[in-house]
């Protein structure tokens, strides 16, 4: 895959990806919905080397035990996750990139979690957990 860009809501925090994409799925449990105001939060994951972000630095927001979740200090949008559970793998927000339909998700997480006001019409498989 070639390079993929984005950038935050001011265009402060730019993001540019090199190499293999290791995931995508959208996640609808309760941490993800209340960090992003949203129903759903669709991510896709790479080596952590593969991934650089430019610009204005990040703050970070430890939302559970061994999760961090970075954010731009001045527009506050959210742009990547990480999880001592995924140790040298980092998560950025789909919605990031300017061009988002280079990424085919692969799979619903926390299904059991989601709103039940949200219709998904899918075939990805979507995993309880």
């Amino acid at each position: 895959m070639g390079e993929l860009t984005g950038k935050c809501l001011c265009g402060g925090v730019r993001l540019r990806v090199k190499g293999a994409i290791i995931g995508a799925n959208h996640c609808h449990c309760e941490s993800c919905r209340r960090a992003t105001s949203s129903p759903v939060t669709s991510f896709f994951t790479v080596a952590s080397q593969d991934g650089f972000l430019e610009g204005e630095p990040l703050r970070f927001f430890a939302s559970s035990p061994g999760v961090k979740r970075g954010f731009c200090s001045h527009c506050g949008a959210p742009l990547s996750y990480q999880s001592d559970q995924r140790p040298g793998e980092t998560d950025f927000y789909v919605m990031l990139l300017e061009e988002p339909a280079a990424i085919t998700m692969r799979q619903h997480d926390h299904w059991n979690e989601r709103v039940g006001w949200l219709n998904v019409v899918d075939d990805l498989p979507k995993d309880e957990g």
